[in-house]
């Protein structure tokens, strides 16, 4: 079969001599989203968590959402995704297996995103309220069931230069004693945050433009730029980074815009851009400043994904062999 130019391209960004060369040993894994299908603690979300440690990872975030009606609502409650008693088998399940846990709640807005959340000016008190009091039912849950790691919010750009966050810190802090973050949207979120002293480390997910599918030497220089600006807000933070996330679709043309969704734009699969796009990012975080890095996703049923997909799940796409060569899984 012929190789068009630009699976030409594709193919020698996957296959470049480092390719093969483990990375040093900062913690490396997945951001994992329960499925009804496979729900915490059944035997499928087991399976699961056994092929994801296989690869090679040593932790997980296992996410968990919280949610509001509006960006602007004043109001944010637990979600009803997953209950307490799903949320410790989970953390059980993948302790037995061998991973980290980080637990990781997500602010679900509907037909929005978290980066959108900006209560009005008169509601900023009555949402860090429940903010606080969804969370802390949470973070005694993790300290309970011994997960390593506990973020307190991820990409909440609009809120994080609030005075409140502190206040918020502090109570988490008297009920978790593990690792504390929180995950800037970007590195330009992540050089705004104030409250970088009072956590264990910066946290940020990396979702940059990086240029046409065709185009690996741009998707370098747009890593390279961004890994660079998280070093220096680590060292100005004295804090090590955690890259919470990290991914993009396995479907053309999901390079310039690696955050967009499958809801968003329909496209052809393309697995071989997601497993190209995820060995440089990969090979651009292995960094001293770096402490981890998670992909996401990883879903809770084993028989998520596979070729046809075009969403962010790697499983049973080329991306996984690029993850069990760079993390020396079996």
């Amino acid at each position: 079969m012929t190789i068009t130019p630009r699976r030409a391209l594709l193919a020698s960004a996957i296959t470049l001599p480092a390719f093969a060369q483990p990375l040093r040993r900062a913690h490396r894994g997945f951001n994992l989203v329960a499925t009804e299908r496979a729900k915490l603690g059944s035997p499928a979300a087991a399976e699961s968590f056994a092929r994801m440690a296989a690869l090679g990872a040593d932790s997980v975030a296992i996410v968990c959402f919280l949610w509001q009606p509006t960006p602007q609502a004043g109001t944010i409650v637990r979600g009803n995704d997953m209950g307490d008693a799903e949320l410790a088998a989970g953390i059980r399940q993948a302790r037995a297996a061998g991973l980290s846990v980080m637990v990781k709640p997500h602010v679900w807005v509907p037909e929005s995103w978290a980066g959108a959340v900006e209560p009005r000016a008169d509601a900023w008190r009555g949402w860090f309220d429940g903010f606080q009091a969804a969370l802390l039912p949470l973070a005694r849950l993790a300290q309970a069931e011994g997960a390593q790691a506990f973020c307190l919010g991820t990409e909440l750009r609009r809120t994080s230069r609030r005075a409140e966050w502190w206040e918020v810190i502090a109570r988490i802090r008297a009920v978790y004693r593990g690792t504390l973050l929180y995950t800037a949207h970007n590195a330009e979120e992540a050089g705004q945050v104030p409250f970088w002293p009072a956590l264990d480390a910066v946290g940020v997910s990396l979702y940059p433009a990086l240029g046409a599918d065709d185009a690996p030497g741009a998707w370098q220089a747009a890593m390279a730029a961004e890994a660079a600006r998280i070093d220096r807000i680590a060292a100005a933070a004295g804090r090590p980074a955690w890259v919470t996330e990290i991914g993009i679709r396995s479907a053309r043309g999901a390079a310039a815009k690696p955050w967009e969704s499958a809801e968003e734009r329909d496209a052809a699969p393309d697995g071989a851009l997601q497993a190209a796009v995820l060995s440089r990012w990969l090979a651009v975080l292995d960094r001293p400043s770096v402490a981890g890095v998670l992909v996401w996703r990883w879903f809770s049923d084993p028989a998520a994904g596979g070729p046809a997909d075009t969403d962010f799940t790697v499983q049973g796409k080329p991306a996984e062999a690029v993850l069990r060569a760079r993390w020396g899984g079996r």
